[in-house]
């Protein structure tokens, strides 16, 4: 069988420290969980929760929420972090769109979040793709909001405008982790390309809600994560996501250490003061989780302010 991280053969073996108590996820035998994995199995479709092993799968599944993982499930990028295959990705599948379309009816979806593997093999990085998609969704599914959690379309020039052309309600790109890490990291990413992503997705559309998240736990420190919120603030990022990194396996990064409840709390207080307009910290908190709720939130705050 092919490896699912051929480039992480050969990588030293670190040892995955054992979780806390804090740290569980349950298994689901409700209905709703097995009309969720229905639906995305008969329509073939790939989800992020599946292909990243998210620890949310259940609870999200059992409210009929899904992450739909666009253009395939092999990544062109061998980030360190990550458990989402790597290697030489098939051909796009042009019916994709108006697969997940009928996926987000038949789930009578309100909010749909889409991301993508990165695709470094399209000259646009899938960012005509993703325009595909958001079109075919609003056009079955009026009512519901959409959110892109896009790649950063690294040397791809002025891609990414093709994405915002189709008026996504949410435009989410991680961060992921502090500048000093990002070699080891994320060593197919720039930490201030990603950031100017951001900061011009809400210049060319100021409607949009910006989006960006950090793992913790990869070797930071407080000062560093600190500021990474300064300069997520500086380009005007609405929304910040911060959760617990789970090493996947003894060939991904080493998890330096489990922050304690208290801590995330303690950084969802300081990222308020500084002024994001909604942020999720906690354990489990992933890009998406709860992200219909989110949206909702963050609405809120918009017409109050």
């Amino acid at each position: 069988m092919k490896p699912r991280h051929p480039e992480k053969i050969n990588k030293p073996i670190n040892p995955i420290k054992k979780k806390p108590y804090w740290i569980r996820s349950k298994l689901s035998n409700s209905k709703e969980f097995f009309i969720t994995k229905t639906v995305v199995n008969k329509n073939n479709l790939v989800t992020v929760c599946q292909e990243a092993n998210c620890p949310n799968i259940t609870e999200c599944w059992s409210k009929r929420h899904a992450t739909f993982m666009i253009m395939g499930d092999t990544c062109t990028r061998a980030c360190a972090f990550c458990d989402v295959k790597t290697g030489k990705p098939t051909s796009l599948d042009l019916l994709e769109p108006f697969k997940i379309s009928n996926a987000v009816k038949k789930l009578n979806l309100k909010h749909v979040v889409i991301t993508s593997v990165d695709r470094d093999d399209l000259d646009d990085g899938g960012s005509s793709h993703f325009y595909e998609v958001i079109i075919q969704i609003r056009k079955k599914n009026p009512n519901t909001s959409i959110e892109v959690l896009t790649p950063d379309f690294l040397r791809k020039d002025d891609a990414y405008k093709k994405v915002l052309e189709a008026n996504p309600d949410v435009f989410n790109h991680n961060i992921e982790t502090v500048p000093k890490l990002y070699l080891k990291v994320r060593p197919g990413a720039r930490y201030f390309s990603s950031l100017e992503l951001l900061k011009n997705a809400k210049k060319i559309n100021n409607k949009v809600f910006t989006k960006s998240g950090l793992m913790v736990g990869l070797g930071e420190t407080k000062d560093e994560i600190i500021q990474v919120m300064d300069d997520l603030i500086s380009a005007n990022v609405d929304f910040l996501t911060i959760g617990q990194y789970l090493q996947p396996s003894v060939k991904h990064h080493p998890l330096d250490r489990y922050y304690d409840p208290s801590e995330f709390k303690e950084l969802e207080t300081i990222a308020k003061v500084k002024g994001f307009l909604l942020v999720s910290s906690s354990p489990l908190t992933r890009s998406s989780y709860h992200a219909d709720e989110d949206f909702k939130k963050l609405q809120n705050k918009r017409l109050q302010n």
